[in-house]
């Protein structure tokens, strides 16, 4: 199916998704529709949108329903599904003649659908984003940050060899989730210490942070989703692969030294670098755990409504409260919540929807 709308509303956007997906649909591609002829709002006014969206969706066939009911909420569910979303996605985009980057084969936006396929259909999700960014590259192909098909890979490689610029991935930092996800971008290319992420960090911020949503301190942030390198940390005897590949990459005199070469160790030092897989884990748990204990202070909340709130908390207590099936919380914390902060974050508001819907059908 294809829908195609024209609202500058981020709560219309959303509750179309929504729509979609209670109605069983899996949004496939968001392109904007390009038009020769304008409205007479569109040409006069600065607010009128100027293109429309189209979203593409399908309603999985091939027996993935079928191969669900009968596996449940497993891990081999979770890349079953995986496999079958990406065989709906386009693998090549094109734009005067250069290839554009198709947003829905990015890692986490598909994580992102992993997660609310496995919500709509009432299981908790069996990989935790870190496991699932582990195992991706263990089972499918990787070019320029999207995820393809072993049999996509091949058509999207002939139309790479064809074009001079790599598809570039336009990330905007506008709340908690956002700002990590840059973080983690920028120090997989380039493990740096505090100092140097500093200001490149809040040329990013700008101007476009969501209202409602409170901002945490850069320090919080790395601390809280990544590593720093300290030669006197007894697990740090060696520099990690990930700085050292950088170093002995952008600096001669740092190649073909050993991970513990004390000159490789003193570059090194302080630098922030984005953790394995298993110890990502770890750190996630922790975070994780913190968030939790945030999200108490929001149950606890004796006001109206709240002004101000960690998204990331926000999202972490409703998924742990989905996962207890305690519906009741979700829906008592959403009347806390300004309207426009439900509306506007596909998440609260798919699990806010899915908590009406379970407390209707028990009623």
């Amino acid at each position: 199916m294809t829908v195609e709308f024209s609202n500058t509303q981020a709560a219309v956007w959303n509750g179309i998704q929504t729509s979609l997906q209670e109605a069983g649909f899996v949004v496939a591609n968001v392109a904007a529709l390009e038009k020769s002829h304008k409205g007479y709002r569109a040409v006069t006014t600065t607010t009128a949108v100027k293109q429309d969206l189209v979203i593409s969706a399908y309603k999985p066939n091939g027996g993935l329903e079928e191969r669900f009911t009968k596996t449940g909420g497993t891990e081999d569910s979770a890349w079953d599904f995986v496999r079958t979303h990406l065989k709906y996605l386009p693998t090549v985009k094109l734009k005067d003649g250069q290839i554009e980057f198709v947003a829905e084969r990015d890692p986490r936006i598909i994580f992102d659908r992993l997660v609310s396929w496995f919500f709509r259909h009432g299981f908790p999700i069996p990989l935790s984003s870190q496991e699932f960014q582990a195992g991706l590259p263990q089972r499918f192909a990787e070019r320029d940050g999207m995820v393809f098909l072993p049999e996509q890979v091949t058509e999207y490689d002939k139309k790479r060899m064809q074009t001079v610029k790599a598809p570039q991935m336009e990330l905007f930092i506008c709340d908690e989730r956002s700002a990590i996800d840059w973080l983690s971008d920028f120090l997989k290319k380039k493990p740096s210490t505090y100092q140097d992420i500093h200001p490149e960090f809040i040329k990013q911020l700008g101007a476009g942070w969501k209202k409602h949503e409170a901002k945490p301190e850069l320090s919080y942030l790395l601390e809280s989703n990544f590593l720093c390198y300290d030669p006197k940390d007894t697990d740090s005897l060696e520099v990690p692969s990930q700085i050292h590949s950088y170093l002995s990459t952008n600096w001669q005199e740092f190649r073909n030294l050993d991970k513990s070469d004390p000159r490789l160790k003193a570059k090194a030092t302080d630098r922030w670098y984005v953790p394995d897989p298993n110890k990502a884990r770890d750190l996630e748990m922790i975070r994780d755990k913190a968030l939790l204990k945030e999200f108490e202070t929001y149950r606890s909340f004796t006001g109206r409504r709240l002004k101000t709130f960690r998204l990331e908390a926000m999202r972490t207590g409703f998924r742990a409260a989905w996962g207890n099936k305690d519906y009741k919380t979700i829906i008592d914390i959403a009347k806390k919540l300004p309207d426009d902060a439900l509306q506007e974050d596909e998440k609260l508001l798919t699990l806010y929807d899915l908590a009406l819907t379970r407390t209707e059908s028990e009623s």
